[in-house]
């Protein structure tokens, strides 16, 4: 009489897969910074400035965009978390699209100036 093995499954090259595709996702990620909700084409200045961590507020202007804290949002509701703020030297951060109207930007100022936002500081590409 012959016996019958038990047929076995060599999970050694099951592991090797998975492990390849954990490394594969991990390299091909793209990981976002929160505040970043835009991808945007800042202008060049010709000097670097140095930003300090802190509590702020950060604006990103697109072309047809509009992101606060790194949520995008629209002019009015723009118009209504720009009045709930209380302190009003805290830092605002603006990004903005070299391609933007003029239009829109001025439009952004004039709702910063009715909330009385004044300490306002417009982010420029790094000199490379």
């Amino acid at each position: 009489m012959r016996r019958r093995e038990s047929l076995t499954l060599d999970m050694t090259p099951l592991v090797d897969v998975v492990f390849l595709l954990l490394i594969f996702f991990l390299v091909t990620s793209v990981f976002k910074k929160d505040e970043l909700a835009l991808l945007l084409n800042l202008p060049e200045g010709k000097e670097g400035g140095q930003m300090v961590k802190r509590k702020e507020v950060i604006i990103e202007m697109g072309e047809d965009t509009l992101a606060y804290n790194g949520r995008p949002i629209d002019f009015k509701t723009l118009d209504k978390e720009l009045g709930a703020i209380v302190e009003k030297r805290l830092p605002v951060i603006i990004r903005i699209d070299e391609k933007v109207e003029y239009g829109r930007i001025i439009k952004l100022f004039d709702m910063l100036k009715k909330h009385r936002l004044s300490n306002i500081a417009l982010v420029e590409k790094a000199k490379k």
